[in-house]
Protein backbone atom coordinates (compact mmCIF):
# COMPACT_ATOMS: atom_id res chain seq x y z
CA UNK A 1 0.00 0.00 0.00
CA UNK A 2 1.32 3.43 -0.95
CA UNK A 3 2.07 6.07 1.66
CA UNK A 4 -0.53 8.49 0.28
CA UNK A 5 -3.20 5.80 0.59
CA UNK A 6 -2.28 5.30 4.24
CA UNK A 7 -2.67 9.05 4.80
CA UNK A 8 -6.08 9.00 3.15
CA UNK A 9 -7.19 6.12 5.36
CA UNK A 10 -5.97 7.97 8.47
CA UNK A 11 -7.88 11.10 7.47
CA UNK A 12 -11.06 9.08 6.86
CA UNK A 13 -10.84 7.40 10.27
CA UNK A 14 -9.88 10.55 12.20
CA UNK A 15 -13.47 11.40 13.33
CA UNK A 16 -13.90 7.90 14.69
CA UNK A 17 -10.59 8.11 16.52
CA UNK A 18 -11.61 11.42 18.10
CA UNK A 19 -14.91 9.93 19.28
CA UNK A 20 -13.08 6.94 20.71
CA UNK A 21 -10.67 9.23 22.55
CA UNK A 22 -13.54 11.24 24.06
CA UNK A 23 -15.34 8.07 25.09
CA UNK A 24 -12.15 6.75 26.68
CA UNK A 25 -11.57 9.89 28.75
CA UNK A 26 -15.21 9.90 29.86
CA UNK A 27 -14.92 6.27 30.87
CA UNK A 28 -11.78 7.01 32.88
CA UNK A 29 -13.65 9.74 34.75
CA UNK A 30 -16.51 7.37 35.57
CA UNK A 31 -14.03 4.73 36.77
CA UNK A 32 -12.33 7.36 38.93
CA UNK A 33 -15.69 8.30 40.50
CA UNK A 34 -16.40 4.62 41.16
CA UNK A 35 -13.01 4.04 42.79
CA UNK A 36 -13.23 7.17 44.92
CA UNK A 37 -16.77 6.49 46.12
CA UNK A 38 -15.75 2.97 47.09
CA UNK A 39 -13.21 4.40 49.54
CA UNK A 40 -15.82 6.45 51.40
CA UNK A 41 -16.73 5.40 54.91
CA UNK A 42 -20.37 4.89 53.92
CA UNK A 43 -19.43 2.60 51.04
CA UNK A 44 -17.15 0.58 53.31
CA UNK A 45 -20.25 -0.84 55.01
CA UNK A 46 -21.83 -4.05 53.87
CA UNK A 47 -23.89 -4.25 50.71
CA UNK A 48 -27.05 -4.57 52.76
CA UNK A 49 -26.25 -1.22 54.40
CA UNK A 50 -26.24 0.55 51.06
CA UNK A 51 -22.54 0.80 50.22
CA UNK A 52 -23.00 -0.68 46.77
CA UNK A 53 -26.01 1.55 46.13
CA UNK A 54 -23.92 4.62 46.90
CA UNK A 55 -21.20 3.54 44.46
CA UNK A 56 -23.79 3.00 41.72
CA UNK A 57 -25.44 6.35 42.52
CA UNK A 58 -22.04 8.10 42.35
CA UNK A 59 -21.37 6.58 38.93
CA UNK A 60 -24.76 7.74 37.67
CA UNK A 61 -24.17 11.17 39.25
CA UNK A 62 -20.84 11.52 37.46
CA UNK A 63 -22.48 10.51 34.18
CA UNK A 64 -25.22 13.09 34.79
CA UNK A 65 -22.68 15.82 35.51
CA UNK A 66 -20.81 15.14 32.27
CA UNK A 67 -24.03 15.46 30.30
CA UNK A 68 -24.81 18.77 31.98
CA UNK A 69 -21.39 20.03 30.91
CA UNK A 70 -21.92 18.78 27.37
CA UNK A 71 -25.34 20.41 26.98
CA UNK A 72 -26.31 23.08 29.49
CA UNK A 73 -23.08 25.07 29.77
CA UNK A 74 -23.08 25.85 26.03
CA UNK A 75 -25.72 28.50 26.61
CA UNK A 76 -23.36 30.55 28.77
CA UNK A 77 -20.47 30.76 26.31
CA UNK A 78 -22.06 29.93 22.93
CA UNK A 79 -22.92 33.52 21.92
CA UNK A 80 -19.44 34.76 22.87
CA UNK A 81 -17.84 32.02 20.75
CA UNK A 82 -20.24 32.56 17.84
CA UNK A 83 -19.44 36.28 17.81
CA UNK A 84 -15.70 35.47 17.90
CA UNK A 85 -15.21 37.41 21.11
CA UNK A 86 -13.34 34.36 22.43
CA UNK A 87 -12.05 31.19 20.83
CA UNK A 88 -13.52 27.76 21.47
CA UNK A 89 -10.51 26.82 23.59
CA UNK A 90 -10.77 30.01 25.60
CA UNK A 91 -14.48 29.46 26.16
CA UNK A 92 -13.93 25.90 27.36
CA UNK A 93 -11.25 27.07 29.80
CA UNK A 94 -13.32 29.98 31.15
CA UNK A 95 -16.46 27.89 31.52
CA UNK A 96 -14.65 24.99 33.20
CA UNK A 97 -12.85 27.21 35.72
CA UNK A 98 -15.85 29.34 36.64
CA UNK A 99 -18.34 26.46 36.69
CA UNK A 100 -16.11 24.67 39.20
CA UNK A 101 -15.56 27.85 41.17
CA UNK A 102 -19.28 28.54 41.33
CA UNK A 103 -20.06 24.98 42.42
CA UNK A 104 -17.35 24.71 45.07
CA UNK A 105 -17.21 28.28 46.41
CA UNK A 106 -20.82 29.45 46.18
CA UNK A 107 -22.78 26.25 45.56
CA UNK A 108 -25.85 25.80 47.72
CA UNK A 109 -25.18 23.58 50.72
CA UNK A 110 -28.76 22.35 50.91
CA UNK A 111 -31.32 21.13 48.41
CA UNK A 112 -34.74 19.68 48.85
CA UNK A 113 -34.56 15.89 48.86
CA UNK A 114 -37.63 15.81 46.64
CA UNK A 115 -36.51 18.08 43.80
CA UNK A 116 -38.42 21.40 43.83
CA UNK A 117 -41.36 19.84 45.66
CA UNK A 118 -42.42 17.96 42.54
CA UNK A 119 -43.78 15.08 44.61
CA UNK A 120 -45.12 14.78 48.14
CA UNK A 121 -42.32 13.48 50.41
CA UNK A 122 -44.79 11.67 52.64
CA UNK A 123 -45.70 9.41 49.73
CA UNK A 124 -42.14 7.97 49.50
CA UNK A 125 -41.28 7.21 53.10
CA UNK A 126 -39.53 3.87 52.53
CA UNK A 127 -35.75 4.42 52.40
CA UNK A 128 -34.99 1.71 49.84
CA UNK A 129 -37.81 2.85 47.53
CA UNK A 130 -36.61 6.43 47.87
CA UNK A 131 -33.03 5.49 46.91
CA UNK A 132 -34.13 3.56 43.82
CA UNK A 133 -36.45 6.41 42.84
CA UNK A 134 -33.66 9.01 42.95
CA UNK A 135 -31.21 6.75 41.13
CA UNK A 136 -33.77 6.11 38.39
CA UNK A 137 -34.37 9.85 38.10
CA UNK A 138 -30.64 10.57 37.84
CA UNK A 139 -30.07 7.97 35.16
CA UNK A 140 -33.16 8.93 33.15
CA UNK A 141 -32.25 12.61 33.18
CA UNK A 142 -28.65 11.84 32.17
CA UNK A 143 -29.75 9.59 29.30
CA UNK A 144 -32.11 12.24 27.95
CA UNK A 145 -29.42 14.94 28.13
CA UNK A 146 -27.02 12.58 26.36
CA UNK A 147 -29.51 12.04 23.54
CA UNK A 148 -30.29 15.76 23.24
CA UNK A 149 -26.57 16.55 23.02
CA UNK A 150 -26.10 13.89 20.34
CA UNK A 151 -28.77 15.51 18.12
CA UNK A 152 -27.49 19.03 18.85
CA UNK A 153 -30.50 20.28 20.86
CA UNK A 154 -29.81 22.53 23.89
CA UNK A 155 -32.40 21.57 26.53
CA UNK A 156 -33.09 22.46 30.15
CA UNK A 157 -31.27 20.43 32.80
CA UNK A 158 -33.80 21.59 35.38
CA UNK A 159 -36.75 20.39 33.32
CA UNK A 160 -35.01 17.11 32.64
CA UNK A 161 -34.36 16.31 36.33
CA UNK A 162 -37.81 17.56 37.37
CA UNK A 163 -39.50 15.33 34.79
CA UNK A 164 -37.38 12.38 35.85
CA UNK A 165 -38.21 12.80 39.55
CA UNK A 166 -41.87 13.16 38.63
CA UNK A 167 -41.88 9.94 36.61
CA UNK A 168 -39.94 7.95 39.19
CA UNK A 169 -42.14 9.29 41.99
CA UNK A 170 -45.34 8.30 40.20
CA UNK A 171 -43.91 4.84 39.50
CA UNK A 172 -42.93 4.48 43.15
CA UNK A 173 -46.05 5.79 44.88
CA UNK A 174 -48.74 6.68 42.33
CA UNK A 175 -50.23 9.86 40.86
CA UNK A 176 -51.46 11.20 44.18
CA UNK A 177 -47.91 12.19 45.23
CA UNK A 178 -47.54 14.71 42.36
CA UNK A 179 -47.44 18.39 43.28
CA UNK A 180 -49.49 19.71 40.37
CA UNK A 181 -49.01 23.34 41.41
CA UNK A 182 -45.26 22.99 40.95
CA UNK A 183 -45.76 21.23 37.62
CA UNK A 184 -47.99 24.08 36.45
CA UNK A 185 -45.11 26.45 37.14
CA UNK A 186 -42.81 24.28 35.04
CA UNK A 187 -45.26 24.39 32.13
CA UNK A 188 -45.50 28.18 32.43
CA UNK A 189 -41.71 28.38 32.29
CA UNK A 190 -41.73 26.53 28.95
CA UNK A 191 -43.46 29.56 27.48
CA UNK A 192 -42.05 32.32 29.66
CA UNK A 193 -38.34 31.50 29.42
CA UNK A 194 -37.73 31.71 25.65
CA UNK A 195 -40.36 34.40 25.17
CA UNK A 196 -38.90 36.76 27.77
CA UNK A 197 -35.37 35.98 26.60
CA UNK A 198 -36.25 36.75 22.99
CA UNK A 199 -38.10 39.97 23.82
CA UNK A 200 -35.31 41.41 25.98
CA UNK A 201 -32.56 40.44 23.52
CA UNK A 202 -34.45 41.92 20.56
CA UNK A 203 -35.18 45.11 22.52
CA UNK A 204 -31.49 45.61 23.38
CA UNK A 205 -30.43 44.97 19.79
CA UNK A 206 -32.96 47.46 18.45
CA UNK A 207 -31.75 50.02 21.01
CA UNK A 208 -28.14 49.52 19.88
CA UNK A 209 -29.13 49.90 16.24
CA UNK A 210 -31.04 53.11 16.91
CA UNK A 211 -28.33 54.60 19.10
CA UNK A 212 -25.21 53.46 17.23
CA UNK A 213 -25.34 51.57 13.93
CA UNK A 214 -28.12 53.67 12.37
CA UNK A 215 -26.18 56.88 13.05
CA UNK A 216 -24.06 58.61 10.40
CA UNK A 217 -21.05 58.88 12.72
CA UNK A 218 -21.03 55.44 14.35
CA UNK A 219 -17.71 56.09 16.11
CA UNK A 220 -19.01 59.18 17.92
CA UNK A 221 -22.30 57.44 18.69
CA UNK A 222 -20.44 54.44 20.11
CA UNK A 223 -18.27 56.68 22.30
CA UNK A 224 -21.48 58.08 23.80
CA UNK A 225 -23.58 54.91 24.03
CA UNK A 226 -21.14 52.07 24.79
CA UNK A 227 -20.15 53.39 28.26
CA UNK A 228 -23.84 53.46 29.15
CA UNK A 229 -24.41 49.96 27.78
CA UNK A 230 -21.39 48.54 29.60
CA UNK A 231 -22.45 50.34 32.79
CA UNK A 232 -25.93 48.80 32.53
CA UNK A 233 -24.32 45.40 31.93
CA UNK A 234 -22.08 45.79 34.99
CA UNK A 235 -25.07 46.78 37.11
CA UNK A 236 -27.23 43.90 35.91
CA UNK A 237 -24.53 41.26 36.29
CA UNK A 238 -23.54 42.48 39.75
CA UNK A 239 -27.16 42.19 40.87
CA UNK A 240 -27.47 38.84 39.13
CA UNK A 241 -24.35 37.48 40.82
CA UNK A 242 -25.42 38.69 44.27
CA UNK A 243 -28.92 37.25 43.93
CA UNK A 244 -28.22 34.01 42.06
CA UNK A 245 -24.51 33.21 42.36
CA UNK A 246 -23.50 34.10 45.91
CA UNK A 247 -26.46 32.85 47.93
CA UNK A 248 -24.27 30.60 50.07
CA UNK A 249 -21.64 33.25 50.80
CA UNK A 250 -24.18 36.08 51.22
CA UNK A 251 -27.41 34.35 52.26
CA UNK A 252 -28.97 37.40 53.91
CA UNK A 253 -28.58 39.84 51.02
CA UNK A 254 -31.85 41.50 49.99
CA UNK A 255 -33.07 42.39 46.52
CA UNK A 256 -32.77 46.12 47.24
CA UNK A 257 -29.20 45.72 48.47
CA UNK A 258 -28.27 43.70 45.39
CA UNK A 259 -29.83 46.28 43.05
CA UNK A 260 -28.15 49.21 44.83
CA UNK A 261 -24.80 47.41 44.71
CA UNK A 262 -25.31 46.79 41.01
CA UNK A 263 -26.17 50.45 40.46
CA UNK A 264 -22.96 51.52 42.20
CA UNK A 265 -20.77 49.14 40.18
CA UNK A 266 -22.53 50.11 36.95
CA UNK A 267 -22.00 53.81 37.62
CA UNK A 268 -18.33 53.19 38.38
CA UNK A 269 -17.91 51.26 35.12
CA UNK A 270 -19.59 54.08 33.18
CA UNK A 271 -17.43 56.78 34.73
CA UNK A 272 -14.28 54.75 34.08
CA UNK A 273 -15.07 53.88 30.47
CA UNK A 274 -16.48 57.19 29.21
CA UNK A 275 -13.21 59.18 29.19
CA UNK A 276 -11.31 56.22 27.75
CA UNK A 277 -13.62 55.93 24.74
CA UNK A 278 -13.73 59.69 24.19
CA UNK A 279 -9.96 59.74 23.80
CA UNK A 280 -9.75 56.47 21.84
CA UNK A 281 -9.72 56.09 18.07
CA UNK A 282 -12.76 54.07 17.00
CA UNK A 283 -13.21 52.85 13.46
CA UNK A 284 -16.38 54.36 11.96
CA UNK A 285 -17.93 51.01 11.06
CA UNK A 286 -19.82 48.11 12.59
CA UNK A 287 -16.57 46.19 12.92
CA UNK A 288 -15.03 49.03 14.90
CA UNK A 289 -18.03 49.21 17.22
CA UNK A 290 -18.11 45.44 17.63
CA UNK A 291 -14.57 45.40 19.04
CA UNK A 292 -15.74 47.51 21.98
CA UNK A 293 -17.94 44.65 23.23
CA UNK A 294 -15.21 41.99 23.33
CA UNK A 295 -14.11 42.43 26.95
CA UNK A 296 -17.68 42.75 28.33
CA UNK A 297 -18.59 39.49 26.58
CA UNK A 298 -15.65 37.66 28.16
CA UNK A 299 -16.70 38.86 31.61
CA UNK A 300 -20.32 37.94 30.94
CA UNK A 301 -19.37 34.40 29.90
CA UNK A 302 -17.34 33.99 33.09
CA UNK A 303 -20.06 35.38 35.37
CA UNK A 304 -22.84 33.37 33.74
CA UNK A 305 -20.75 30.22 34.16
CA UNK A 306 -20.05 31.06 37.81
CA UNK A 307 -23.73 31.64 38.56
CA UNK A 308 -24.65 28.44 36.69
CA UNK A 309 -22.13 26.49 38.75
CA UNK A 310 -23.45 27.97 41.98
CA UNK A 311 -27.07 27.09 41.20
CA UNK A 312 -27.69 24.42 38.58
CA UNK A 313 -24.74 22.19 39.49
CA UNK A 314 -25.91 21.83 43.08
CA UNK A 315 -29.44 21.16 41.94
CA UNK A 316 -28.31 18.63 39.35
CA UNK A 317 -26.35 16.54 41.87
CA UNK A 318 -29.10 16.98 44.46
CA UNK A 319 -30.50 13.49 43.85
CA UNK A 320 -27.02 12.02 44.45
CA UNK A 321 -26.74 14.02 47.68
CA UNK A 322 -30.17 12.77 48.71
CA UNK A 323 -29.13 9.17 48.07
CA UNK A 324 -25.90 9.65 50.07
CA UNK A 325 -27.73 11.19 53.00
CA UNK A 326 -30.46 8.58 52.85
CA UNK A 327 -27.97 5.70 52.91
CA UNK A 328 -26.00 7.34 55.73
CA UNK A 329 -29.27 7.90 57.61
CA UNK A 330 -28.16 11.43 58.44
CA UNK A 331 -31.52 12.94 57.48
CA UNK A 332 -35.03 11.64 57.33
CA UNK A 333 -35.67 10.43 53.78
CA UNK A 334 -39.34 11.38 53.98
CA UNK A 335 -38.66 15.05 53.40
CA UNK A 336 -36.83 18.13 54.59
CA UNK A 337 -33.36 19.13 53.52
CA UNK A 338 -30.38 17.15 52.37
CA UNK A 339 -26.92 18.63 52.73
CA UNK A 340 -24.59 18.22 49.77
CA UNK A 341 -21.24 16.71 50.87
CA UNK A 342 -18.07 18.17 49.39
CA UNK A 343 -17.26 14.97 47.47
CA UNK A 344 -20.67 15.15 45.76
CA UNK A 345 -19.99 18.76 44.72
CA UNK A 346 -16.59 17.67 43.40
CA UNK A 347 -18.22 14.94 41.32
CA UNK A 348 -20.61 17.54 39.89
CA UNK A 349 -17.98 20.21 39.27
CA UNK A 350 -15.37 17.89 37.75
CA UNK A 351 -17.98 16.01 35.73
CA UNK A 352 -19.29 19.22 34.20
CA UNK A 353 -15.77 20.30 33.28
CA UNK A 354 -14.98 16.93 31.69
CA UNK A 355 -18.26 16.82 29.78
CA UNK A 356 -17.82 20.39 28.59
CA UNK A 357 -14.29 19.79 27.34
CA UNK A 358 -15.11 16.51 25.59
CA UNK A 359 -18.59 17.04 24.18
CA UNK A 360 -19.46 20.73 24.73
CA UNK A 361 -18.12 22.23 21.47
CA UNK A 362 -20.97 20.78 19.40
CA UNK A 363 -23.69 22.54 21.41
CA UNK A 364 -21.56 25.68 21.70
CA UNK A 365 -21.44 25.85 17.90
CA UNK A 366 -25.19 25.22 17.69
CA UNK A 367 -26.04 28.09 20.05
CA UNK A 368 -23.31 30.41 18.77
CA UNK A 369 -23.51 30.05 15.00
CA UNK A 370 -26.01 27.48 13.72
CA UNK A 371 -29.26 29.28 14.61
CA UNK A 372 -28.42 32.76 13.38
CA UNK A 373 -25.25 34.73 12.66
CA UNK A 374 -23.98 36.54 15.75
CA UNK A 375 -21.62 39.45 16.11
CA UNK A 376 -20.43 40.93 19.40
CA UNK A 377 -23.29 43.43 19.69
CA UNK A 378 -25.87 40.66 19.25
CA UNK A 379 -24.04 38.42 21.72
CA UNK A 380 -24.07 41.30 24.23
CA UNK A 381 -27.85 41.52 23.87
CA UNK A 382 -28.25 37.78 24.52
CA UNK A 383 -26.07 37.93 27.65
CA UNK A 384 -28.02 40.92 28.97
CA UNK A 385 -31.29 39.17 28.23
CA UNK A 386 -30.22 36.07 30.17
CA UNK A 387 -29.28 38.01 33.30
CA UNK A 388 -32.27 40.39 33.31
CA UNK A 389 -34.82 37.65 32.63
CA UNK A 390 -33.51 35.44 35.45
CA UNK A 391 -33.58 38.36 37.91
CA UNK A 392 -37.12 39.40 37.01
CA UNK A 393 -38.48 35.86 36.84
CA UNK A 394 -36.93 34.87 40.17
CA UNK A 395 -38.59 37.83 41.87
CA UNK A 396 -41.94 36.93 40.28
CA UNK A 397 -41.56 33.32 41.36
CA UNK A 398 -41.43 31.93 37.82
CA UNK A 399 -39.27 28.76 37.50
CA UNK A 400 -37.62 29.85 34.25
CA UNK A 401 -34.88 27.89 32.51
CA UNK A 402 -31.56 29.63 31.86
CA UNK A 403 -31.07 27.36 28.84
CA UNK A 404 -34.39 28.38 27.32
CA UNK A 405 -33.69 32.05 28.01
CA UNK A 406 -30.32 32.01 26.24
CA UNK A 407 -31.60 30.15 23.19
CA UNK A 408 -34.72 32.35 23.16
CA UNK A 409 -32.39 35.36 23.10
CA UNK A 410 -30.60 33.94 20.06
CA UNK A 411 -33.96 33.47 18.34
CA UNK A 412 -34.98 37.01 19.36
CA UNK A 413 -32.00 38.75 17.76
CA UNK A 414 -32.31 36.53 14.68
CA UNK A 415 -35.99 37.29 14.14
CA UNK A 416 -35.42 41.01 14.71
CA UNK A 417 -32.69 41.03 12.07
CA UNK A 418 -34.99 39.13 9.76
CA UNK A 419 -37.81 41.62 10.32
CA UNK A 420 -35.56 44.64 9.79
CA UNK A 421 -34.06 43.16 6.61
CA UNK A 422 -37.49 42.35 5.19
CA UNK A 423 -38.72 45.84 6.12
CA UNK A 424 -35.79 47.42 4.29
CA UNK A 425 -36.53 45.33 1.19
CA UNK A 426 -40.12 46.60 1.24
CA UNK A 427 -38.82 50.12 1.72
CA UNK A 428 -36.56 49.82 -1.34
CA UNK A 429 -39.54 48.52 -3.32
CA UNK A 430 -41.53 51.54 -2.23
CA UNK A 431 -38.74 53.92 -3.25
CA UNK A 432 -38.55 52.31 -6.70
CA UNK A 433 -42.31 52.55 -7.00
CA UNK A 434 -42.18 56.32 -6.60
CA UNK A 435 -39.73 56.71 -9.49
CA UNK A 436 -40.48 56.35 -13.13
CA UNK A 437 -40.11 52.83 -14.44
CA UNK A 438 -36.67 52.29 -15.90
CA UNK A 439 -35.13 55.34 -14.21
CA UNK A 440 -32.43 53.20 -12.58
CA UNK A 441 -29.84 55.99 -12.11
CA UNK A 442 -32.32 58.12 -10.14
CA UNK A 443 -33.31 55.17 -7.98
CA UNK A 444 -29.70 54.26 -7.25
CA UNK A 445 -28.81 57.87 -6.46
CA UNK A 446 -31.72 58.14 -4.03
CA UNK A 447 -30.80 54.85 -2.34
CA UNK A 448 -27.19 55.98 -1.86
CA UNK A 449 -28.31 59.23 -0.25
CA UNK A 450 -30.96 57.38 1.76
CA UNK A 451 -28.47 54.90 3.23
CA UNK A 452 -26.09 57.71 4.24
CA UNK A 453 -28.83 59.81 5.87
CA UNK A 454 -29.65 59.90 9.57
CA UNK A 455 -32.90 58.43 10.88
CA UNK A 456 -34.56 61.83 10.96
CA UNK A 457 -33.36 62.65 7.45
CA UNK A 458 -34.63 59.30 6.17
CA UNK A 459 -38.12 60.16 7.39
CA UNK A 460 -38.01 63.53 5.69
CA UNK A 461 -36.78 62.03 2.41
CA UNK A 462 -39.57 59.42 2.36
CA UNK A 463 -42.23 62.03 3.12
CA UNK A 464 -41.02 64.30 0.33
CA UNK A 465 -40.81 61.38 -2.10
CA UNK A 466 -44.39 60.34 -1.41
CA UNK A 467 -45.64 63.89 -1.79
CA UNK A 468 -43.94 64.21 -5.16
CA UNK A 469 -45.50 61.09 -6.57
CA UNK A 470 -49.01 59.66 -6.61
CA UNK A 471 -48.04 56.39 -8.22
CA UNK A 472 -49.32 53.18 -6.68
CA UNK A 473 -46.91 51.39 -4.42
CA UNK A 474 -46.14 48.73 -7.02
CA UNK A 475 -42.41 48.53 -7.70
CA UNK A 476 -41.21 48.64 -11.28
CA UNK A 477 -38.32 46.24 -10.82
CA UNK A 478 -39.93 43.40 -8.84
CA UNK A 479 -43.12 41.45 -9.40
CA UNK A 480 -45.16 40.25 -6.43
CA UNK A 481 -43.84 36.65 -6.67
CA UNK A 482 -40.29 38.01 -6.81
CA UNK A 483 -40.85 40.16 -3.71
CA UNK A 484 -42.31 37.20 -1.81
CA UNK A 485 -39.37 35.06 -2.85
CA UNK A 486 -36.92 37.70 -1.68
CA UNK A 487 -38.61 37.95 1.72
CA UNK A 488 -38.63 34.19 2.02
CA UNK A 489 -34.91 34.15 1.20
CA UNK A 490 -34.15 36.58 3.99
CA UNK A 491 -36.10 34.50 6.51
CA UNK A 492 -34.21 31.35 5.62
CA UNK A 493 -30.87 33.11 5.54
CA UNK A 494 -31.08 34.83 8.92
CA UNK A 495 -32.83 32.24 11.11
CA UNK A 496 -32.61 28.53 10.40
CA UNK A 497 -36.08 27.03 10.61
CA UNK A 498 -34.77 23.48 10.92
CA UNK A 499 -32.96 24.40 14.13
CA UNK A 500 -36.11 26.03 15.54
CA UNK A 501 -38.21 22.93 14.95
CA UNK A 502 -35.59 20.60 16.42
CA UNK A 503 -34.94 22.68 19.53
CA UNK A 504 -38.60 23.48 20.28
CA UNK A 505 -39.54 19.83 19.82
CA UNK A 506 -36.81 18.82 22.28
CA UNK A 507 -38.04 21.43 24.78
CA UNK A 508 -41.64 20.27 24.60
CA UNK A 509 -40.89 16.59 25.16
CA UNK A 510 -38.15 16.97 27.80
CA UNK A 511 -40.36 16.58 30.88
CA UNK A 512 -42.64 13.80 29.56
CA UNK A 513 -39.78 11.79 28.03
CA UNK A 514 -37.64 12.10 31.18
CA UNK A 515 -40.65 11.12 33.31
CA UNK A 516 -41.50 8.09 31.18
CA UNK A 517 -37.88 6.93 31.05
CA UNK A 518 -37.48 7.30 34.82
CA UNK A 519 -40.65 5.30 35.46
CA UNK A 520 -39.47 2.50 33.17
CA UNK A 521 -36.02 2.47 34.80
CA UNK A 522 -37.51 2.41 38.30
CA UNK A 523 -39.53 -0.71 37.55
CA UNK A 524 -36.68 -2.34 35.60
CA UNK A 525 -34.02 -1.67 38.25
CA UNK A 526 -36.39 -2.78 40.99
CA UNK A 527 -36.94 -6.14 39.32
CA UNK A 528 -33.25 -6.66 38.59
CA UNK A 529 -32.07 -5.83 42.10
Amino acid sequence: MKFKHINEIEKATQPGQNELFRFGVALLFIIGVMLYSSTLEIAADSISSGGLLLIVAAIIGGYMAMNIGANDVANNVGPAVGSQAITMGGALLIAAVFEMAGALIAGGDVVETIRDGIIDPAGVADREVFVWMMMSALLASALWLNFATAIGAPVSTTHSIVGAVLGAGVAAAGWHVVNWKAMTGIVISWLASPLLGGIFAAAFLYLIKRCITYQQDMAAAAARAVPILVGVMAAVFTSYLLLKGLQKLLPAISVSTALLSGLFIGLAAFLLLRPLLRSATIENSKEGVNHLFTLPLIFSAALLSFAHGANDVANAVGPLAAVAQSIAEVTDTSGGKAGIPLWVMLVGALGISVGLALFGPRLIRTVGSEITELDKMRAYCIAMSAAITVIIASQLGLPVSSSHIAVGGVFGVGFLREYLKASYVRLEDEIRAHHEEGDIPAVNDFLVRFKAASLKQKGVMLTELKMQSKLKLDPANFSKPERKGLKKYYRKELVKRSQILKIVAAWVITVPVSALLAAVLFHALGKIM
